[in-house]
C-alpha cells in the first residue's frame, strides 16, 4: 500500500482524509500493524489509481486477516506488535528461508527444547508465561506445516547450534530425531553448515527471508532480523538481494538437503 501511494505521489495526509481517518492509521496499514477495512481498501486503491486491483487486494486482505487472527487467543503481552507483524507474514509467506546461527529455529523445535530455550533466555519468567510462549511456538508450527497452503521451508543451521545440550541429553536427542523426520518431509529443506568452512557469509548473525505470496506482484517480501532489543524488517530490494546472496553462499557450503536427515540421526546416536 505504501508503494502504491508513493507511486501516485499522494501524501499520507491525503490518504487519511480519503478514509476519514488519521495519518497514524495510514502508517499502521502500511507497516502491517493493522489491516484496512474493506471499504477503506477500496477507497485507497481508487485514490491511488488502481481501482481495478481491488478484488486481488481484498483477497490478500482476507488472507492477511486470517494470518493475524490465529494468535489472537494468546496473551498479547507475549505477542509484541513487532512480532505480531512477523507472525502474520510468516503464516502467509510462500517461502520461509533462513540462516540459523545460534539455536534450532522455533518452527523446528520440539516442545521440550522450546521450553528449555525460553527458560534459558529469561530465568525469571513465571511458569504460566513459559507455558504460554511454548504453546504459541507449537501453534506457529501447526499454522505453517498443517494449515492451508504450505510454504517452502528452507533453513541452513550452523553446526554449533546442534552441539548445545539444550535441556540435557534426552531433550537434545529427541530434538535431533525430530529434525531428521522434518528434513525428510516434502517442502522442507534443511542443511547444516560445518565448522570446517571457516569464515562465511553468515558471520553477522541469524536472519529470515519471507517471500510474499505470488498475488503480490509488486512486493518482494522482506528480511527479518531479530535482536535482543527489537527486530528489523528490510524491504528494499537491494537489501533483500544482499541477504539472498549470503544465504546462497551458505547453501553451497552446507550439507546437501538429501543427506541431512542421516546427519541428524547420526548426531542423535552419538549423544
Amino acid at each position: 500500500m505504501r508503494r502504491l501511494r508513493e507511486a501516485a505521489s499522494i501524501s499520507r495526509e491525503a490518504a487519511a482524509r480519503e478514509i476519514q481517518g488519521s495519518v497514524s492509521a495510514i502508517a499502521h496499514i502500511e507497516n502491517g500493524r493493522s489491516l484496512p477495512k474493506p471499504l477503506e481498501m477500496k477507497s485507497l486503491l481508487a485514490l491511488y489509481g488502481v481501482a481495478e486491483q481491488n478484488e486481488k487486494f481484498q483477497s490478500l486482505r482476507e488472507r492477511a486477516r486470517k494470518g493475524k487472527d490465529w494468535f489472537i487467543g494468546f496473551d498479547q503481552n507475549e505477542v509484541p506488535a513487532d512480532f505480531g507483524l512477523f507472525l502474520g507474514m510468516e503464516s502467509s509467506a510462500s517461502q520461509l528461508e533462513s540462516w540459523d546461527a545460534q539455536v534450532i529455529p522455533g518452527l523446528l523445535q520440539t516442545r521440550a527444547y522450546a521450553e528449555a530455550i525460553i527458560r534459558g533466555s529469561d530465568a525469571e519468567l513465571p511458569d504460566d508465561e513459559v507455558a504460554s510462549r511454548v504453546e504459541l511456538r507449537m501453534a506457529r508450527q501447526r499454522m505453517v506445516f498443517e494449515e492451508g497452503e504450505r510454504p517452502l521451508v528452507w533453513r541452513v543451521i550452523a553446526r554449533p547450534a546442534l552441539d548445545w545440550l539444550v535441556g540435557g541429553v534426552e531433550v537434545m536427542r529427541e530434538q535431533l530425531e525430530h529434525l531428521a523426520v522434518l528434513a525428510a518431509r516434502p517442502g522442507i529443506k534443511l542443511q547444516v553448515l560445518p565448522t570446517s568452512v571457516g569464515a562465511h557469509t553468515g558471520v553477522e548473525g541469524t536472519f529470515t527471508i519471507l517471500s510474499a505470496p505470488p498475488e503480490l506482484e509488486d512486493y518482494h517480501g522482506c528480511v527479518y532480523v531479530e535482536t535482543l532489543v527489537e527486530p528489523y524488517y528490510y524491504e528494499e530490494l537491494r537489501k533483500i538481494r544482499a541477504y539472498r546472496n549470503a544465504l546462497a553462499e551458505l547453501r553451497v557450503k552446507a550439507s546437501k538437503p538429501e543427506t541431512t536427515p542421516a546427519l541428524f540421526r547420526q548426531l542423535a546416536k552419538e549423544l
